[in-house]
């Protein structure tokens, strides 16, 4: 199974934040699209960080609350992986479960964001494909 397999149901929208915005503006969009994390990039179609709840909620602890008037860029994570639609996704699993990352830009061969995969996507598709297989056993073992 391919990345492009889950991309086929999830869609490829990618909501992108520009690393000069505020924390809080980084807050309002992850509310308003009810996601977990945001790809940084100043112009829309590269991949200059990632930012997430996780590194708000570090950043807070850290520094109360003065880091919502902050740039995004002084809390995203600036070394991201990022995967391709043709990457295998129990690789791409993998590599989420040793980084401990949940969200991983998906790009093109010249290195433009083209979608953005979960954790959450990837076990979907995952649960989406057994019941599928358990479908067809039951349908084989009734006919």
């Amino acid at each position: 199974m391919k990345v492009s397999d889950v991309l086929r149901h999830k869609g490829s929208e990618v909501i992108t934040i520009k690393p000069d915005e505020t924390v809080a503006g980084l807050l309002a969009l992850l509310a308003e699209h009810r996601i977990g994390a945001v790809v940084v990039s100043a112009d829309g179609t590269g991949v200059d960080g990632i930012v997430s709840e996780r590194d708000v909620v570090v950043h807070l602890h850290g520094s109360g609350t003065a880091v919502l008037e902050g740039p995004v860029s002084a809390i995203m994570t600036s070394e991201v992986s990022t995967g391709t639609a043709a990457d295998d996704v129990a690789d791409l699993a993998a590599t989420m479960t040793e980084q401990r990352v949940r969200h991983v830009p998906i790009v093109d061969a010249e290195g433009q964001l083209t979608a953005i995969v979960s954790i959450g996507d990837i076990v979907k598709h995952r649960l989406d494909e057994l019941q599928s297989e358990r479908d067809q056993l039951r349908d084989y073992i009734s006919s």
